[in-house]
C-alpha cells in the first residue's frame, strides 16, 4: 500500500517548487520586463511596466547594426553545427566499430582536451590564426569553434553509435547493402536523437561563445552578437532598454532550437526503437 504524504509535507514541496521556478523564471522576467520599459533608463524601475514600447527593439535593430551581428552569427553557427556534427558523426563511428592502434589513447585524449577551459586556448589559438592570416574572418571563428567542439560532439556520439546492435548492420551486409547504404539506412536513424542533441549544445556553444569572438575579431563588420551586446554599454551611461531587447532576440532562437530538438528527439527515439 503506497504510503501518502501528509497535507503539510504536500505544502512544503509546493513553496520549494514555487520558490525555486521564481528564482529561476525571475531572470527571463526582467529581461522581458525591461525591453517593453519605456522607462527602462536606468534599469532600477519598476518590476512591472507602465508604459510598454518596442522602441527599444527598433533601435537595437537600427542605430546598434545588430541584424549585420545576428547575420554573422546565424553564418557562424549554421556552419559549425553542420561541419562539426559531421565530422563528429564519423569519428564516433570510427571510434565505436573499427579497432585500429592507438584507439584507447585517441579516446583519452578526447577527454583530456574536453577538460582544458577555454582561457587556456585562446593565445594558443590567436597565434595559429595570425600565422594562418585568419584573423578578422568568420572563416576563423568557425574553424576554432569546430575544433573546440569536436571532442565534446564525438564523445557524445559514439554512446549512441555503440548502442546500436551489430546485427542489425551484418542484416543489412547480408540483404546486399554497401556501407554508405547501411550507414545511410539503418545507422543514421538509430543514431539521429543523439545526432540532433549534439547538434543543439552545438548550437548553443556556437551562437552564445564570447571569449573567442573578442579575441579573433576587431572589424565591425564581422562581430557577432556576443560582442555586440557590449555596445550597449558606454562609458557614462548604459542603455539597459536597448541590452535587454537585443539579449531577447537572442534567447529567441536558442528557445527555438531546443524546442526543435525536444521534439525531434522524441520523434527519433521512437523511430529508431520501431526500426
Amino acid at each position: 500500500m503506497t504510503r501518502r504524504s501528509s497535507p503539510a509535507a504536500r505544502i512544503g514541496k509546493a513553496v520549494a517548487v514555487t520558490a525555486l521556478l521564481a528564482f529561476t523564471l525571475f531572470p527571463i522576467y526582467f529581461m522581458l520586463s525591461t525591453a517593453f520599459n519605456a522607462r527602462a533608463a536606468s534599469g532600477t524601475d519598476a518590476l512591472l511596466p507602465t508604459h510598454w514600447t518596442f522602441e527599444h527593439f527598433t533601435t537595437a535593430l537600427t542605430d546598434g547594426h545588430f541584424t549585420t551581428y545576428m547575420t554573422n552569427s546565424a553564418i557562424v553557427t549554421v556552419v559549425t553545427v553542420l561541419v562539426s556534427c559531421g565530422l563528429a558523426l564519423l569519428g564516433a563511428v570510427a571510434m565505436a566499430r573499427f579497432q585500429f592502434s592507438l584507439r584507447t589513447t585517441v579516446l583519452v585524449m578526447i577527454l583530456v582536451v574536453q577538460m582544458l577551459p577555454a582561457e587556456a586556448l585562446v593565445i594558443p589559438l590567436f597565434l595559429q590564426m595570425k600565422d594562418l592570416r585568419m584573423l578578422n574572418s568568420l572563416g576563423g571563428l568557425v574553424l576554432v569553434y569546430v575544433a573546440f567542439s569536436l571532442p565534446f560532439a564525438i564523445w557524445n556520439l559514439r554512446g549512441f553509435v555503440a548502442a546500436v546492435p551489430r546485427e542489425l548492420e551484418e542484416a543489412a551486409y547480408l540483404d546486399g547493402c554497401g556501407w554508405w547504404q547501411m550507414f545511410r539506412r539503418v545507422l543514421l536513424p538509430l543514431v539521429w536523437p543523439g545526432l540532433v542533441a549534439t547538434s543543439a549544445f552545438t548550437f548553443v556553444m556556437a551562437w552564445e561563445e564570447f571569449t573567442f569572438a573578442r579575441t579573433f575579431l576587431n572589424n565591425e563588420e564581422r562581430m557577432t552578437v556576443g560582442i555586440g551586446l557590449q555596445h550597449f554599454f558606454g562609458q557614462n551611461v548604459n542603455d539597459w532598454g536597448g541590452l535587454m531587447a537585443a539579449s531577447t532576440m537572442v534567447t529567441i532562437p536558442v528557445v527555438i532550437v531546443f524546442v526543435l530538438a525536444q521534439r525531434r528527439l522524441g520523434s527519433g527515439l521512437v523511430s529508431g526503437a520501431v526500426k
